[in-house]
């Protein structure tokens, strides 16, 4: 540690250039030894070498290959800890964390001041003991939650993974260095280097870090992939210059330098050449240069620190312990007063707030705790909510509170499975029920093709005279088989091995890969109405037309989608006739502008999303070989930018985006859940107001979130807001985000949450893992709040009343025994007694509110309205309060009277 930071204050010359000293400048090696961080700071600028030390801001880097002199610099350790404490916090945050709460500090002091022989009113254990049972139960718990933390993260830094060197090794997910060969998990955010595959790229299964189970296209860098074996990587001498640490997972800005090749070749990288951690390599093997490892992890940055969630419940109990030392105090000092403040009068205030300290009682905080455990067993334990999972014990009530439901649709109301439904050609729409037409009109465009001499094949198409209707669906079909990130895979089905269905494009064997399911149920219609994907690679694909016949493309550029551009584009070059095409599809919201104009998409758009379908606009436009030429170079000269790369990108690509052609409107529909409707109705009849964070145009509500818009996510927020004004909401969440978080990127709006509720779906559960409960199905929802919630919380309303009625008697009877013998400070009962008679003798009494129910779980599914209700807090209120206050002076002087 030492030599460490003796590091940080080497001076050191500007490997990569553009260094100073005011600009601290980190370098990475890759290969054999330790890896390390080295910073250039000027000794008398105490501020930078004190931020050097600690957390330091996040700078771009260089990762070096190839260069030995330069491995004596570090990463971070690369180990995941998603534990609360450690071995020296545990016990004393566990202890901080129970005694910020007046309740339990109360009763520290109290029994602190036994010490004091002046004060003292019985024997030292009837004060010590209860506290520490309440104490021992905490700690237990706690120490049982950090420790099958421990043991989850354990078995994550654990795994094994292949280090690359001369003479290859395994070695441990903590221990990730440089080189990696990488079979399953991702160890460390790497670039991908090489892929044992033909085609020259890989599939990332990226689940459970975005929240979608599609498969992701992964590309090696193309100097990387072209050496001969892997090995070969420890021979080169090259950098990759990377951006800073961030926690955008959907973006990257880099460059990769060859710097022994003559001349040398330099690579821009992005998105599509990084491996994240957290994600597993769903084909081949890969290897890839680590480039940040431990707390500067995507998934990590993304993720905050697990914090002990407090429920709304518990703060209004905390509140009424308030409100009893106040009486307490308010007591003591009338029996000092009714004495006349005689003799040493402060010390009888104290020895009187001794006495009358039953009032609050301790047996309180014991109940209500063993009462969450008891209701988290029964909400397990519900034959009719299979699944549920409870991992947050201490705040069953909140779910009884729920006032505002924020949700997404895909994947939490929806089975993320997508149907093919519309086709919008402008003057005609093609449902399920007339697919058949479609298929007629491509079959007469490749038999008329199949009859045209070879001179005009590909020109019937491309004349412009009026189209017929069956050219128009050709190229709106056409347009949707090319435009996608879309890979067909072959696998062996026990009849046909790999190799064989592959190069016979056998249809029973073909499994298409994307990372949106909206692209395969696209591609699966153009193969229903005969024209199918069969092939792709990097740089080229293939289709087979109805009469067999293959097409072969060639794929000149790719613009992916990104939740800023909402769109997506490709060029491509048709090998029969040589004509170079760009087609796009995206939102209505950006191709508006983009397409030609018309009198028909705004209000067609309107019409089928209204119906509840994932619209998309579908466009072209033709190249010259002279426009694209030009394109290419300004594309490149952009993409090799390190600064504003996004910026100058985007510029280039616009340059295209004009006056494109519209082709058609694509309308798919993702099929909801089981009884998603009857529930969202349950919902709203229960006065639970449901907002949809995907369209975020509620104008009532002042939400600190920017990730207004969230798609492909799986997981359902819950959050208990705090009314501030009509007008005015404020989020208990205050969360800041990029506009398109989800899955595992969910993982801090759910820890931040007040009560998060997680849906396990086809994308994922990193979030559900980490929200408060987890269900199966949405539908289940309804059942955890009408039945579990309700009944959680107007049993502890009741358990709570009740033993502060109970303790009130006790103190109501010793006020009146000190009033008979003049106000004298003497105990009327011995401290074994109370202790035995605020837990043993009336435990079992008491606690079996727990268990009570007003209605019966039919009665309160059927009228959803007892629900609301609670939402006005009227179970435990100040008036209730009152009113059990009332009842215990009133039968406190009534068993006084009788002992009389």
């Amino acid at each position: 540690l030492f030599r460490a930071h003796l590091l940080l204050f080497l001076k050191r010359k500007n490997v990569a250039g553009g260094g100073s000293r005011s600009n601290p400048q980190m370098f990475f090696p890759a290969g054999g030894g330790g890896l390390g961080c080295v910073f250039r700071c000027s000794s008398h600028r105490c501020c930078e070498c004190l931020r050097c030390c600690g957390r330091r801001d996040p700078r771009p880097r260089t990762v070096w290959l190839g260069h030995p002199e330069k491995r004596d610099q570090r990463y971070p350790r690369n180990v995941i800890n998603n534990q609360k404490y450690n071995f020296f916090t545990f016990l004393p945050g566990v202890l901080f964390n129970q005694f910020k709460y007046f309740f339990n500090l109360y009763f520290l002091l109290l029994a602190c001041s036994q010490f004091v022989v002046e004060m003292r009113l019985g024997a030292l254990y009837t004060y010590w003991v209860p506290l520490g049972f309440v104490l021992a139960v905490t700690v237990i718990r706690e120490a049982a939650e950090e420790i099958r933390c421990y043991v989850r993260d354990k078995e994550v830094n654990s795994q094994i993974y292949s280090k690359l060197t001369a003479r290859g090794r395994l070695c441990g997910s903590s221990t990730a260095r440089a080189c990696c060969l990488v079979n399953q998990r991702v160890p460390a955010d790497m670039i991908f280097l090489r892929t044992s595959e033909k085609n020259g790229s890989c599939f990332l299964r990226t689940d459970q870090l975005d929240g979608e189970t599609d498969w992701k296209l992964r590309l090696p860098v193309t100097c990387t992939q072209r050496l001969p074996t892997a090995s070969d990587l420890l021979q080169i001498r090259s950098y990759v210059y990377a951006e800073e640490p961030n926690i955008d997972i959907h973006n990257f800005v880099g460059t990769f330098t060859r710097e022994d090749s003559d001349p040398s070749v330099n690579e821009s990288l992005s998105i599509e050449n990084t491996l994240w951690a957290s994600t597993v390599i769903a084909s081949g093997t890969v290897v890839g240069v680590v480039l940040y490892t431990g707390r500067e992890l995507r998934s990590v940055m993304n993720t905050s620190n697990p914090r002990s969630k407090i429920g709304l419940f518990d703060l209004e109990v905390n509140c009424l312990t308030k409100i009893l030392f106040g009486a307490l105090v308010v007591v003591s000092l009338v029996m000092v007063a009714l004495q006349h403040f005689a003799g040493r009068w402060y010390l009888q205030i104290i020895r009187f707030l001794l006495l009358f300290s039953n009032i609050i009682p301790i047996s309180l905080r014991v109940n209500l705790d063993m009462g969450k455990i008891v209701y988290s067993w029964v909400i397990r334990r519900d034959s009719k909510i299979p699944g549920t999972v409870v991992r947050s014990s201490t705040i069953p009530e909140q779910l009884g509170r729920i006032s505002y439901l924020l949700t997404d649709k895909t994947g939490t109301l929806t089975q993320n499975e997508m149907v093919f439904k519309r086709l919008h050609l402008g003057t005609v729409a093609y449902g399920l029920d007339s697919m058949d037409e479609v298929q007629s009109h491509i079959f007469s465009i490749y038999t008329q093709q199949s009859q045209d001499p070879p001179a005009v094949k590909g020109l019937t198409l491309a004349t412009k005279v009026r189209k017929t209707m069956s050219s128009r669906v050709h190229e709106a079909v056409k347009a949707i088989a090319l435009c996608h990130n879309v890979t067909p895979v072959y696998e062996s089905n026990g009849v046909t091995d790999q190799a064989e269905a592959e190069r016979h494009y056998e249809d029973s064997c073909r499994v298409y890969q994307a990372s949106s399911p909206d692209e395969v149920a696209l591609v699966q219609w153009t193969e229903s109405v005969g024209l199918t994907l069969v092939g792709r690679d990097q740089s080229s694909m293939q289709l087979r037309t109805p009469g067999g016949h293959i097409l072969n493309f060639t794929i000149l550029q790719i613009f992916p989608f990104t939740y800023e551009s909402k769109r997506m584009g490709i060029i491509v070059r048709d090998e029969s006739t040589g004509e170079i095409t760009f087609y796009m599809k995206g939102a209505d919201v950006v191709m508006a502008g983009i397409v030609q104009y018309n009198d028909w998409l705004e209000e067609e758009c309107g019409n089928m999303a209204r119906e509840g379908l994932r619209v998309l606009v579908v466009a072209k436009k033709s190249l010259t070989e002279e426009q694209y030429q030009d394109f290419e170079a300004r594309y490149v000269q952009a993409k090799l930018s390190v600064h504003d790369r996004s910026l100058k990108v985007a510029t280039v690509i616009e340059s295209l985006e004009m006056e494109m052609e519209l082709l058609c409107l694509t309308g798919v529909e993702d099929q909801l859940q089981a009884d998603v409707r009857p529930t969202l109705e349950t919902l709203r009849n229960a006065g639970i107001k449901i907002l949809d964070l995907k369209k975020g145009k509620n104008k009532r509500l002042s939400i600190q979130i920017q990730a207004v818009k969230v798609d492909k996510m799986f997981c359902l927020w819950l959050f208990c807001l705090k009314y501030k004004s009509e007008q005015n909401i404020e989020l208990c969440c205050k969360y800041k985000s990029r506009e398109g978080c989800d899955g595992g990127n969910d993982v801090s709006m759910i820890q931040e949450a007040d009560c998060g509720v997680g849906v396990e779906g086809k994308e994922g559960k990193q979030a559900s893992l980490a929200a408060d409960f987890s269900i199966t199905q949405f539908k289940h929802l309804g059942r955890l709040l009408m039945v579990h919630g309700r009944n959680s919380y107007k049993r502890s309303a009741a358990l709570s009343q009740f033993v502060i009625h109970r303790s009130l008697c006790i103190s109501t009877m010793q006020a009146v025994f000190s009033s008979v013998f003049y106000f004298a400070s003497v105990p009327l009962y011995q401290g074994f007694l109370i202790i035995g008679y605020s837990t043993i003798y009336t435990m079992f009494p008491v606690f079996s509110l727990v268990l009570d129910k007003d209605v019966k779980s039919e009665v309160a599914m059927l009228y959803p309205e007892l629900y609301k209700d609670l939402l006005k807090g009227r179970p435990l209120s100040y008036k209730t309060f009152l009113i059990w206050v009332l009842i215990s002076i009133y039968q406190g002087k009534k068993s006084a009277k009788q002992l009389d």
